[in-house]
């Protein structure tokens, strides 16, 4: 009997110690997961819309380059599935995949926003849809939700 006892109370702090507890921000995260899909549906380049970029279904003529297809596909692997597998679950390495994926994912958020600016011509190009703005946005605040919570342990 006290065998079964003292197993339960070391397993106790270390099942705590992998678990985190968003408390109110997990509202905020499940906002900016919903914030990506909507995001996803709004045009991004060229009238294409993000699930157009993702998935190469972009209208004939939109030139698309490689880092919108980039950022897309980390959008919806980072802000979407890690981040909700991560609410669901909470998990702390989840939590923290998170955190560095949405932070990766800013960065190529960033770089497709001004990949669109611009042309090889020096001349304006056709500018960033609201969509990859709003992707931008909603993953500058899930990396601080991430970052905050995995960095903010008990």
């Amino acid at each position: 009997m006290t065998d079964d006892l003292s197993d339960l109370q070391v397993q106790a702090p270390r099942r705590r110690f992998r678990q985190i507890d968003p408390g109110a921000r997990a509202l905020v995260v499940a906002v900016c997961v919903m914030l990506m899909l909507v995001a996803a549906l709004l045009p991004w380049v060229e009238g294409a819309t993000g699930w157009q970029v993702l998935f190469g279904l972009a209208p004939k003529g939109a030139v698309i380059g490689f880092v919108p297809v980039l950022f897309a596909f980390c959008a919806m692997v980072f802000g979407v599935l890690v981040s909700g597998a991560a609410l669901v679950t909470r998990l702390w390495g989840l939590a923290f995949a998170g955190a560095a994926g949405c932070g990766f994912s800013t960065l190529t958020a960033l770089l497709a926003v001004w990949s669109q600016q611009a042309t090889s011509s020096h001349e304006p190009g056709p500018g960033p849809g609201i969509g990859i703005i709003l992707g931008l946005v909603t993953l500058i605040v899930l990396t601080y939700q991430w970052v905050k919570l995995t960095f903010t342990r008990d």
